[in-house]
């Protein structure tokens, strides 16, 4: 009888997943769980070697997601795809250890707490496996930063090991902003009543085989979840993201005006339409590194036709930006000001387009 879903996101994984699949069954024995391998379109085949593996073995199950990306969205897919009353997320790159999995089932099955959570830093555990001690670092301090907006006294709330039951991942899902890497995260910021957790120890290994996927972007992942519980479903958690990084280029706008128009002399027209290109450019780098970090653009190739696109579609709301600053600037509107009206004139428009054609599917 199925008891137990272990939800896999993956992206180029594909030389992890059968000794994965070992280690599981050793932990859990043959019967009564499913592995669920939701892979986002690697290209590597980490989709057809969780196929291969899926005919020969029914408890193996594959998701294969075209067109979406990131893990917490597809850690959410996975959960809201078993039958099994319980389900566990971890990652397939085998630093998580699968020997947990049945204290952990045992303790929220007994009712002991809600969410059976894997921890790197309590006592007797160890965050070996983390590539460097600036990462390690990073990740503590998002860990501070997400107690406070969680509520929850966790020695590791970024982690991405965790069990509970299926039904409540279900009752919550539609609260879920499903953005960025640390689905625990989310999940303790949108459970009203808050969820009991029991932590226990992980051993955090090295990465088995492929190349990680975090960076240290990861100490902002409190930023989703900090603007998910603030605005709700009022304004849409990426376009919250993406308006911080505007209000940031919105200061590199201004300095470069400052110092092209007030400083060098330059004519207002071309100071305000450089001020505008290097604005662009840093919110694209900023956006692609953070707001998209699910989707992220990488390699040079890649990234030089994201920033090109980025320019193109943000292209009518530059000129709209211009020609308003100019013409309110002509009417004698402080400088500063009227600048500051052409960039809301562009705001809205550039997050519509480059979500859709940039980050998103032409």
């Amino acid at each position: 009888m199925l008891h137990l879903a272990i939800i896999l996101p993956t992206l180029n994984e594909r030389e992890n997943l059968a000794p994965l699949v070992e280690r599981i069954e050793g932990a859990l024995g043959p019967d009564g769980w499913e592995a669920i391998i939701v892979d986002d379109d690697s290209s590597d085949g980490t989709a057809d070697e969780a196929r291969r593996l899926a005919l020969c073995d029914p408890r193996i199950r594959v998701l294969q997601r075209i067109g979406r990306r990131g893990l917490a969205s597809a850690a959410i897919e996975g959960m809201c795809a078993t039958a099994a009353p319980f389900v566990a997320v971890m990652d397939a790159d085998h630093q998580h250890d699968p020997a947990l999995l049945p204290a952990m089932l045992a303790a929220v099955e007994s009712g002991e707490c809600d969410v059976a959570v894997a921890s790197r830093f309590v006592a007797g555990a160890s965050a070996a496996g983390l590539e460097d001690q600036r990462r390690e670092q990073g990740s503590a301090l998002a860990n501070r930063l997400a107690r406070k907006l969680t509520g929850v006294e966790l020695s590791d709330p970024m982690s991405g090991y965790f069990l509970l039951r299926t039904e409540t991942v279900r009752r919550i899902a539609p609260q879920l902003s499903g953005i960025g890497f640390k689905i625990l995260l989310d999940i303790l910021a949108a459970s009203s009543p808050p969820l009991s957790v029991r932590e226990f120890a992980l051993q955090f290994a090295e990465r088995r085989a492929g190349q990680s996927k975090l960076d240290r972007a990861v100490a902002f992942e409190f930023l989703i979840g900090l603007y998910e519980r603030t605005f709700g479903q009022l304004i849409p958690t990426r376009f919250a993201l993406f308006g911080t990084v505007g209000a940031l280029g919105v200061g590199v706008h201004m300095a470069a005006l400052a110092l092209l128009y007030v400083l060098a002399g330059s004519g207002f027209a071309l100071a305000q339409a450089l001020a505008t290109f290097i604005a662009m450019s840093f919110n694209f780098w900023l956006n692609n590194w953070l707001t998209y970090r699910d989707q992220r653009l990488t390699g040079a190739g890649a990234v030089l036709k994201g920033w090109a696109g980025f320019c193109a579609t943000c292209a009518v709301g530059a000129l709209a930006n211009v020609a308003v600053a100019t013409l309110l600037q002509a009417r004698g509107v402080h400088w500063a000001l009227a600048a500051l009206a052409g960039i809301v004139i562009g705001a809205v428009w550039n997050y519509a387009l480059s979500s859709r054609f940039v980050w998103g599917r032409y």
